[in-house]
């Protein structure tokens, strides 16, 4: 083979090659696994109706169930850190006593990728008090922090506290 039929033939499978990866990632792009699309910022902010509307189950295990097995809870009304699923059973024990209802005051929800978001902003709960059947409403900041695992979006971090000028 001459000098110029060898060029020849590297031009040509050179030519050959980035064709056949073009193609390739055209054919990948278009017809191959396509990813999820993000949640929206709706879809993610109404996670927390899901988890008031377990609140108002009064079952302290349905609750813990929509956190992660690897969780961790910062709650309002304890100085405790819970960070398994029977710590969180055991807090939601004795927060379900008062019956809180939960609403959103104000909600900033950020989407990171197709399975994480965060949910943060300040909400209220009305408490009732279970021997005088006294009402009270706490206003705290929260952060849920959500990932989607396992087909389910499970809470994975979620810190509530009260507010600290009122």
């Amino acid at each position: 083979m001459t000098r110029t039929n060898r060029i020849r033939a590297a031009v040509v499978t050179a030519t050959a090659v980035v064709t056949a990866a073009t193609v390739s990632m055209g054919v990948s792009q278009a017809g191959g696994p396509r990813t999820a699309p993000e949640p929206g910022k709706k879809q993610i902010a109404a996670l927390f109706d899901r988890w008031n509307a377990a609140l108002q189950t009064g079952d302290p295990e349905q609750v813990a169930d929509l956190y992660a097995k690897d969780a961790v809870l910062l709650p309002t009304v304890s100085n405790k850190i819970r960070t398994d699923h029977a710590e969180i059973v055991d807090y939601f024990e004795h927060f379900l006593q008062n019956r809180p209802v939960g609403k959103k005051v104000e909600t900033i929800v950020n989407v990171l990728d197709t399975d994480s978001a965060i949910d943060t902003g300040i909400y209220e709960f009305t408490l009732t008090d279970p021997k005088t059947g006294a009402e009270r409403v706490v206003e705290a900041r929260y952060t849920y922090e959500y990932e989607k695992r396992g087909g389910k979006w499970l809470i994975v971090n979620h810190h509530s506290s009260a507010m600290p000028e009122g």
